[in-house]
């Protein structure tokens, strides 16, 4: 079964889980987009067949913003870029829920109270969704510009494969 099938068999099931995939970033910092370009990626991917209780968001990584993009979800999967050491376009994969976000995971990250702290605070208040999962993909540069790296750029469509597989296994 291809994705567009699976996706509409989802949409029969859609009011068992409200998801968001939110994809982090800003758009002049280099890799620090490839969030963005992932959630892009997955809109072109199942367009037409994405059930109506499902989102797929572009967030700059703004703590409380990211806390109103999950708010009403009962699962959420983030995509962002994180400098942990592996090599460019390496995929990361955390569960939020059940682990903390190490914080020199996102230590290069260009959010100054990003994605790891909006976690920690959901938790502390309560807030996060019932299914919480991130995938960071490592970047090869923070510099200004657009476009991403290649290695990361190559990462795009692997990082959407297993945002789909995820997807599957939470519902």
């Amino acid at each position: 079964m291809n994705d567009r099938e699976h996706m509409v068999r989802l949409a029969v099931r859609e009011h068992m889980v409200r998801l968001a995939v939110i994809g982090v970033g800003n758009p002049h910092r280099s890799d620090d987009a490839v969030g963005l370009w992932a959630a892009r990626a997955l809109r072109r991917r199942v367009v037409g067949t994405w059930p109506s209780g499902w989102r797929v968001l572009e967030c700059s990584g703004e703590a409380t913003a990211l806390m109103d993009a999950w708010s009403g979800f009962d699962a959420a999967v983030i995509v962002d870029a994180v400098s942990a050491g592996a090599s460019p376009g390496t995929l990361h994969r955390l569960d939020g829920v059940a682990e903390s976000v190490p914080e020199s995971f996102l230590r290069c990250s260009t959010h100054s109270f990003g994605v790891a702290e909006a976690i920690e605070l959901a938790r502390v208040l309560g807030e996060l969704p019932g299914q919480l999962i991130v995938y960071g993909v490592e970047a090869d540069t923070f510099d200004h510009g657009e476009g991403l790296s290649a290695a990361v750029e190559s990462a795009v469509p692997h990082v959407v494969d297993r945002i789909l597989a995820e997807i599957r296994s939470l519902i």
